[in-house]
């Protein structure tokens, strides 16, 4: 691999003294010698996924003690940064940034062995991501297929059903679809059945979330949820706008620590139910991939797709695709 020096670093910071017999006569000080630095950084950098990173990357190293900012330009990893200082002095902030992935930055302690091991894993950067590559109708799971085959009046899709209407969705609806689909499958009340068994039709689709129509007997199983051993727990539903005719109900989520799924309910007088389905990730991404930029505004499902992968190894299915490659997850 390449590797550069950003800057040289200062041997006033980082010296140790050498004392000859004549100064320790005269009481001299020492003189100041430059202290080398030789220990080594082994990096590895993976995708959400688990997957060998497949663009080269970019890594700078800040020393916490010493004025010491270094870059190494890595065409591929696993890669070893040479260069770096050991413990006392081996703690380093270290940046990682590549083409289509969100830059990440963390602490890394070098050892005092000299040799220091990492391995960091990298989001996609919504961004970049120029489209998807989704599963087929036909390869959805039984209850998404039923559900999209029993929603023949969806907002902005009126008329379509079955795959036509899966067939119609952009790739942000899609992938947002295929994110929900997939956390609701996999949550299990104690009866056996998933969330996802329970949606009777959509309403609405977007990006971050869908609207559908339930039944009490989803909203019956999520309170009883709450219960030892917990699957649910109640939060507030002040930021959820009720469906035309509904009135708010109840909001619960799961207990994951990222990327947990929000089911708010809304009833008419009629004792019907919609659902406002969500997967919160709160400020779950940047705490999941130590990511250095600020993410703001509505749920990305992109960013969703990343932390289901990372923190729960649930693949929906999709492929987030990118200038440089059609396979990044």
């Amino acid at each position: 691999m390449l590797y550069t020096k950003l800057a040289t670093p200062f041997p006033q910071r980082n010296t140790k003294k050498e004392v000859t017999a004549s100064e320790r006569e005269n009481g001299e000080k020492g003189s100041i010698l430059p202290v080398e630095p030789e220990a080594q950084l082994t990096l590895t950098v993976i995708t959400a996924g688990g997957r060998p990173l497949n663009e080269p990357v970019d890594v700078f190293l800040f020393n916490q003690t010493l004025t010491q900012p270094l870059r190494a330009h890595c065409p591929s990893t696993p890669a070893t940064i040479n260069g770096l200082y050991a413990s006392p002095m081996g703690r380093y902030r270290i940046e990682v940034d590549a083409p289509c992935y969100d830059t990440v930055s963390q602490f890394v302690s070098i050892p005092a062995d000299g040799a220091g091991t990492l391995t960091i894993t990298m989001p996609v950067d919504a961004s970049r991501v120029t489209g998807i590559k989704a599963p087929t109708f036909d390869e959805l799971p039984p209850d998404a297929q039923r559900l999209l085959s029993s929603s023949s009046n969806v907002l902005n899709f009126e008329g379509k059903t079955g795959a036509d209407l899966y067939n119609a969705l952009d790739d942000v609806r899609r992938a947002g679809f295929l994110n929900l689909i997939t956390k609701a499958n996999s949550t299990r009340f104690q009866n056996e059945r998933t969330v996802l068994s329970y949606i009777t039709s959509l309403i609405e689709l977007r990006g971050d979330r869908f609207f559908a129509n339930t039944g009490r007997d989803l909203r019956s199983e999520t309170t009883n949820a709450m219960s030892p051993p917990s699957l649910f727990h109640e939060v507030s539903e002040a930021l959820h706008t009720p469906t035309a005719g509904f009135e708010r109900d109840r909001s619960f989520k799961t207990f994951d620590l990222y990327g947990n799924l929000q089911l708010s309910f809304f009833k008419n007088d009629k004792d019907e139910y919609t659902v406002d389905m969500d997967i919160d990730d709160a400020q779950g991404f940047d705490h999941v991939f130590q990511v250095i930029r600020n993410i703001a505004g509505p749920t990305n499902p992109y960013n969703i797709h990343e932390i289901l992968l990372a923190t729960q190894h649930l693949d929906a299915g999709y492929e987030l695709l990118v200038p440089e490659s059609t396979a990044t997850a």
